[in-house]
């Protein structure tokens, strides 16, 4: 017998296009924050488009593929002009149509383009901050009278601004009002759990790219110290060329005597960064801006005692987690004797302190976060009031 059709059409899933100006193949924070919220939304029957920049900005030469699918995930990248900073990129309105919520990453040319051309697209739009535009101290007043001006009017055009930290939530408060909530980036809180050495060593491991703002200089001055006292120390320098390229991390290692007792791993694979924090017990960066700190939250998750330069973002995390280290980079001499203290404390509490930082990191995991965005999503797609969403993680 056949069952008479008494539905309609199945209206598709929610269409969620999220814009960013740098995606895979490259790689960093903002990319792999995309990549998982991606992933975790195809997971919950969300469909999902990726708009970005066709070139890497560390490789202008190699124009990537204008459309791909990865892992399930539409991957769309267009051309674009301009600062890496401030990507001119106007085609990306071509690729909105279909949209049911507008999802933008970061606050560049994007965030501002969307926000000022949404009669154009008509599409409800929600924005994450990842730490504004203030990664250095460059431009510094420039930056200030921009934001209060051009960033306040564009934040406007957004139902909800997603900070990603307690740091941003403070800079975008006053210019959102309550339409700033704080969503704390999720962490893959797998990918390296566990993995620090199970008996304490000297071995330090530092991971990111390799730009002006990581200070890298600052932590190799502190190896200097450490070394001097104690010439069984030894870091690992893990990360990719940017500001600095690998000729001026050598040049810098050798300057301070240093190439015994520093190691460099361009572009490593997970398997071998996994070998890396395997043999290590601690994790250290000189650092003076993140819009988050993803990668001390990975190395909590290892087991590594993180020591952090107190910015804003990393005492943010001391201030919540009290395994957390802060060391001021800017004296060398300083920053020695706090990761000196930080490996003492290890040694007279391995397990407990291991235990202790990967159950810290748990807080963190995407499941979590990835439900808080969707919570966010409802809410516009609804046009319900954002009632609940102003707490912080879970």
């Amino acid at each position: 017998m056949t069952l008479p059709d008494v539905g309609g059409p199945v209206a598709p899933p929610p269409l969620i296009v999220h814009v960013v100006r740098q995606y895979a193949p490259s790689q960093g924070g903002l990319e792999d924050v995309v990549a998982h919220l991606g992933t975790h939304l195809l997971a919950r029957g969300f469909r999902v488009r990726i708009v970005t920049c066709d070139r890497i900005f560390t490789d202008l030469e190699r124009r990537l593929q204008p459309f791909e699918i990865i892992g399930g995930v539409e991957i769309v990248r267009i051309p674009w002009a301009g600062s890496k900073r401030y990507p001119l990129a106007p085609s990306v309105f071509r690729h909105l149509a279909d949209a049911d919520l507008i999802h933008v990453h970061a606050v560049d040319f994007f965030f501002d383009a969307l926000a000022w051309g949404r009669l154009l697209h008509g599409k409800p739009m929600v924005a994450t901050t990842h730490g504004g535009f203030f990664h250095t101290a460059k431009y510094a007043r420039i930056k200030r009278v921009w934001f209060q001006t051009m960033t306040r009017l564009s934040a406007s055009g957004y139902r909800v601004l997603c900070c990603c930290s307690r740091s941003d939530l403070a800079m975008f408060e006053p210019i959102a009002g309550d339409r700033a909530v704080l969503i704390e980036n999720g962490v893959d809180i797998s990918k390296f759990s566990g993995l620090s050495a199970a008996d304490p060593n000297k071995r330090i491991v530092t991971i990111g790219r390799f730009s002006v703002n990581k200070r890298i200089e600052r932590l190799l001055d502190a190896m200097a110290v450490l070394i001097r006292n104690d010439s069984d120390w030894h870091l690992q320098i893990i990360g990719f060329p940017s500001d600095w390229t690998l000729e001026d991390l050598t040049r810098e290692i050798r300057a301070r005597g240093l190439s015994d007792h520093v190691s460099v791993h361009v572009s490593p694979d997970n398997l071998r960064i996994r070998d890396l924090i395997g043999q290590a017990s601690v994790f250290a960066s000189a650092s003076d801006y993140e819009g988050f700190g993803l990668v001390a939250i990975e190395a909590m998750s290892a087991g590594l005692v993180p020591v952090l330069h107190p910015n804003e973002a990393y005492r943010s995390l001391a201030a919540a987690h009290d395994g957390v280290v802060l060391a001021d980079f800017a004296d060398a001499t300083v920053a020695a004797q706090r990761i000196g203290d930080a490996y003492n404390a290890l040694l007279r509490q391995p397990d407990e302190t291991r235990q202790r930082l990967m159950e810290q990191a748990g807080g963190y995991a995407w499941d979590r976060v990835a439900q808080r965005y969707i919570d966010v999503y409802r809410a516009v797609l609804s046009g319900e009031p954002l009632a609940g969403l102003e707490g912080t993680r879970g």
